[in-house]
């Protein structure tokens, strides 16, 4: 049977590499982590509950200072890379998202912000962020979605198949919107909510796009990947395919979701316990299933 190392679509070494590189120029692409942090963050204005140890996980220097401005006490940045870490804004932890090196219960709120789309085993890391939870914990999660950066992979596969004759994956394969709810329930969350964020974004030339992506430390660690140097022609014949200006939209996925509390979190009512008639507040008439309703009156 083959190990997961061999089998995992991400190269996690060449992405701790690209990440700590990438701790001297994340700053470039502040603006851009800030916009979708408060995005993410928006969502503790919906609940009255209060929050004082946090969990903030691939925030890049965006989430730690905007939970501590919300009077968390103590807020602990994680992130694969320990110079990434080190300049988030929390206590500063290297730790891999696959294997977190946390004590169930140990914090009332996660935030996983812009690094789980790089996780193998996705499932298995949102199971793990659950445990961490205290009971009535709130997680909120936010990556990549499609159709983000389709039309770059589309390019890019295009150039590299005229080229020669064949193409390899460039742009990291990203999630559906309809994937989010059913990954909440498999990790036990309770009332598990998946929905969809956009951010338009403009970039005069098409050669800053992929500047912006080597800055935030997001190109491409696919195992797959082809090693060959690539074709000397391959990005200037794919980004002159590009619309200028170009408008990659960034389509986010917004995971939320509470660990389990049966004391304190609300449960479907018991069937034939309703007291009141559905008929009667929608001022209609109620039919037996299969009797057909009478004509309307002319």
């Amino acid at each position: 049977m083959p190990r997961m190392a061999e089998t995992a679509p991400f190269d996690r070494r060449l992405l701790r590499l690209r990440r700590d590189r990438a701790a001297r120029t994340v700053p470039r692409v502040m603006p851009l982590l800030e916009a979708v942090a408060e995005l993410l963050l928006d969502r503790l204005n919906d609940t009255t509950r209060r929050f004082h140890r946090a969990l903030e996980i691939g925030g890049r220097g965006a989430i730690a200072p905007r939970l501590s401005a919300r009077g968390i006490g103590l807020v602990v940045s994680a992130d694969l890379s320990a110079a990434m870490a080190a300049r988030a804004g929390g206590v500063a932890v290297a730790a891999d998202e696959e294997a977190l090196p946390f004590a169930e219960g140990s914090f009332d709120l996660v935030v996983a912000c812009g690094s789980l789309h790089w996780v193998n085993d996705l499932p298995g890391t949102l199971l793990q962020i659950r445990r961490l939870l205290v009971p009535d914990g709130l997680f909120l999660g936010a990556m990549p979605c499609l159709p983000t950066l389709s039309p770059l992979r589309l390019a890019l596969a295009e150039a590299e198949a005229g080229l020669r004759g064949g193409a390899s994956p460039r742009v990291s394969p990203f999630p559906e919107l309809q994937d989010g709810a059913a990954l909440l329930q498999r990790a036990g969350f309770a009332l598990p909510v998946a929905d969809r964020e956009r951010l338009d974004l403009v970039y005069r030339d098409p050669l800053a796009l992929l500047a912006d992506l080597r800055a935030a430390g997001e190109q491409s660690a696919l195992r797959a990947r082809d090693g060959r140097t690539p074709p000397r022609a391959l990005f200037g014949a794919a980004l002159a395919a590009l619309p200028s200006p170009l408008r990659p939209g960034l389509e986010l996925l917004v995971l939320t979701g509470w660990a389990p509390d049966p004391a304190r979190q609300p449960k479907p009512a018991r069937p034939g316990s309703a007291t009141a008639r559905l008929a009667d507040a929608l001022g209609t008439v109620e039919h037996k299933a299969g009797e057909r309703a009478a004509p309307p009156e002319a």
